[in-house]
């Protein structure tokens, strides 16, 4: 008898197994797929930075890869500045402006997305610029 119930146990604990598997590896593929979605999708942000004394601007501007995005630069930018950009994926929307003041008590960086400010930094906040999370890994 007890020989039959271990069977038993046995045979359901590994179709349970076999089941929770399968189900993880559709999961698996859902997720994939979700991310290659979000990876070739584009988007588009607004870049504004204003206030004085702002030797360069770097931003992402869609080159690069999420991880490692490459970042382009503006020397001497007219204040208030502002730039459109396409970006791709979960790449983050990224405006660095780099100041003579080194306080930049007198700058203001945003990211704006579909009209709206996802990212803003003032003053001594500006110092490590604006990086905002990718608003298609939300």
């Amino acid at each position: 008898m007890n020989r039959r119930i271990r069977t038993t146990v046995c045979t359901l604990a590994a179709a349970g197994l076999a089941l929770s598997l399968g189900a993880c590896s559709e999961a698996e593929e859902k997720a994939v797929d979700a991310v290659d979605k979000v990876v070739n999708e584009t988007y588009e942000v607004t870049y504004e930075v204003s206030g004085k004394s702002v030797e360069e601007i770097e931003f992402a501007a869609g080159e690069g890869s999420a991880a490692n995005p490459k970042l382009e630069k503006e020397s001497k930018p007219t204040l208030p500045w502002k730039k459109t950009v396409t970006l791709r994926g979960i790449m983050p929307p990224t405006v660095v402006p780099i100041s003579t003041d080194l306080t930049g008590a007198d700058l203001t960086c945003k990211v704006i997305y579909k009209g709206k400010v996802i990212k803003e930094a003032s003053g001594e906040g500006v110092a490590t610029g604006c990086i905002a999370v990718s608003p298609l890994g939300k």
